[in-house]
């Protein structure tokens, strides 16, 4: 389990094919000492395993079905990404509650500097804007947000300083893809008010 704060930006140096899917590579010395093999690290939101760590540089291994429901097959190197280690059973909860289970990818529509924060415009699948409510909680590439606003064909989010400084999320530019996580407890909310008929049926799609 994550938090959706993240802990480092880390740089892409390598995005290896392996089999049908790939090895990722990152300089991440910020947390490469204390890594292990086998541990969960949320990468851009989508939680894989260190297979590998040498010096500064930790590597994880995505398949295919990663590859393809996710933005991460678009890495390469050069690339920037957010970094979450799994959360300990003793720490705090700071954001919200977030798998690294991406449920789709959505697309950047726009990125709106304001006098205090810079609002986030998203396109999402109608399935995907069933599961947000406002100001309920949302990962995106990994980063816990809180939703402002919903519309037919997405979302949008509010920006601070802070996390333009510390995420990825500066960084984006219209048309880009971004993995995104609705909030666990509201999707089982909306699945047990389905199957109890008082909810129609969300849309399918999506990733």
């Amino acid at each position: 389990m994550f938090t959706g704060i993240v802990e480092v930006v880390a740089e892409v140096v390598a995005v290896e094919p392996n089999g049908a899917g790939a090895r990722l590579v990152v300089a991440a010395p910020a947390i490469a000492a204390e890594v292990r093999l086998g541990d969960s690290v949320a990468v851009n939101g989508a939680c894989l395993t260190v297979t590998d760590r040498s010096g500064e540089r930790v590597a994880f291994d995505a398949v295919r079905e990663t590859l393809e429901r996710t933005a991460l097959g678009e890495l390469r190197a050069g690339s920037r990404v957010n970094l979450e280690r799994a959360l300990r059973a003793d720490a705090r909860l700071d954001g919200h509650i977030v798998q690294g289970h991406v449920d789709e990818t959505g697309r950047v529509r726009e990125l709106r500097p304001g006098p205090n924060d810079t609002r986030l415009f998203l396109e999402t699948s109608p399935r995907f804007t069933d599961w947000l409510i406002e100001k309920g909680s949302v990962a995106v590439d990994g980063v816990a947000l809180t939703v402002v606003g919903i519309g037919a064909a997405g979302f949008d989010v509010a920006l601070i300083p802070h996390t333009l400084a510390v995420t990825t999320l500066g960084d984006l530019a219209p048309g880009e893809r971004v993995n995104l996580e609705a909030d666990v407890l509201g999707k089982y909310v909306r699945r047990f008010l389905e199957r109890a008929g008082l909810a129609p049926e969300a849309p399918r799609g999506g990733a």
